[in-house]
């Protein structure tokens, strides 16, 4: 049986394929798409190399057992709606279709919080607001919340292109909302995989809704009152799908870019993981939550939940992977056996880093009243450095090569 994890590079975002059945009897399932300048140069060419190693003709669409958007941000949803806009575009010319989704998972803003199109639009604009400068955030965790806010009509323009297409949204689970809920049971899909729901957490979920209700309620104020009201840094905790999946024994744990302690939290209340603060859990591969973002990590969840693979996807931009998450995992488990998995060579993560660091240290300098970063020094902040201090750890790297399929085999071997 195959299960398998395709890893493409996807800029500052995620994308990932999903393989399971076998040669005979293939399936899988896309995960997240990245932003802009993801679909056509990475994820179109591993979708076409698919289609070439199932000898498909050309009338032949490739089967895609679910789509699944974990996250409702530009940096995963942009590239599947670039996907879509082509088989619009195709559709319309009345030419084949290259692709057919059985499935949609996903989460929309508007589902989860019972919005109506005019709260959406409000709730859009903040959001957009924050991220040009024009509202001012206090934190990472703020600026996270208004990327999605922003990104609200993106998921909008999603669920109206599988109504076009005519594709199932989130049918696994009754057409309703993909939530965890306490001890709750695995999905069963056809070709021998399961999924358990982590996150979000419907209690969690409940007690955003009484926040949002109440920004609603105050939002005649000041547009920076107004965005202080709502945006929660539960939002993307909240908004992100945490699944964990397993065929025959093995296990892939996919956070999307939720928090570490959510994570956990969510594995207590499935019934995953122990309670107490010093239970622990072992998959065979953990997608790093939110690019490697250390906002969302702490040491103790990597030593609560320990894998064979770590899924680093992230070229640097806002600072992702962060040195500080990579320094956390060491700590925990810098001498076990286990393969680190990048999206793009260190030294390239750090070029895009170091922009990233000057850019928000003069930010930083431009605000009174605020604590300004050092400059950046290569030996103190790089990752490059710091792999060449432990050169130990810096050999369990591998990275995903340019134009050559990057697949994590935990079971048979995908051939293509």
């Amino acid at each position: 049986m195959w299960f398998s994890l395709d890893v493409i590079r996807a800029r500052k975002g995620d994308c990932l394929i999903l393989h399971f059945g076998s040669k005979d009897d293939p399936h899988f399932i896309m995960i997240d798409g990245g932003p802009s300048n993801v679909y056509e140069p990475h994820l179109k060419l591993r979708l076409e190399q698919l289609r070439k190693g199932r000898d498909l003709e050309e009338q032949d669409p490739l089967p895609v057992d679910v789509m699944m958007v974990s996250h409702v941000d530009d940096d995963h949803i942009k590239g599947i709606l670039d996907l879509t806009k082509e088989l619009r575009d195709l559709k319309q010319a009345q030419s084949p279709l290259f692709l057919r989704v059985g499935s949609l998972w996903h989460n929309s803003f508007d589902d989860l919080l019972k919005t109506t199109p005019k709260e959406l639009k409000a709730e859009a604009g903040f959001g957009a607001a924050a991220l040009a400068g024009e509202i001012e955030v206090a934190d990472d965790e703020e600026f996270d919340a208004a990327k999605v806010l922003a990104s609200i009509p993106q998921g909008r323009d999603l669920r109206l292109d599988a109504e076009f297409f005519k594709w199932k949204i989130n049918d696994e689970f009754k057409g309703k909302l993909i939530l965890a809920t306490g001890n709750a049971k695995a999905v069963p899909l056809k070709g021998g995989l399961k999924f358990t729901v982590v996150g979000p957490m419907k209690p969690e979920l409940e007690a955003l809704q009484k926040e949002h209700d109440k920004w609603l309620r105050k939002k005649k104020k000041s547009p920076e009152a107004a965005l202080a009201a709502f945006i929660d840094k539960s939002i993307p905790n909240l908004s992100s799908i945490v699944l964990l999946a397993e065929a025959e024994g093995k296990t892939m744990l996919l956070t999307g870019d939720a928090r570490g302690d959510k994570i956990l939290k969510g594995l207590q209340l499935v019934g995953l993981l122990g309670p107490g603060k010093h239970s622990k859990m072992r998959v065979d591969l953990l997608k790093v939550p939110h690019h490697g973002s250390a906002n969302n990590l702490e040491t103790s969840f990597f030593r609560r939940i320990t894998a064979d693979h770590y899924v680093f996807s992230g070229n640097g931009e806002h600072g992702n992977p962060e040195r500080e998450s990579l320094e956390m995992l060491f700590t925990a488990r810098g001498n076990d056996p286990f393969v680190m998995h990048f999206t793009y060579p260190i030294d390239e993560i750090d070029v895009e880093r170091e922009k990233d660091w000057k850019k928000e240290r003069a930010k930083e300098k431009a605000k009174k009243k605020t604590k300004i970063r050092e400059d950046w020094s290569p030996k103190k902040h790089s990752l490059t450095a710091f792999f060449a201090a432990h050169q130990d750890f810096a050999n369990k790297v591998s990275i995903v090569e340019e134009g050559n399929p990057h697949v994590i085999n935990l079971l048979d071997k995908v051939g293509f």
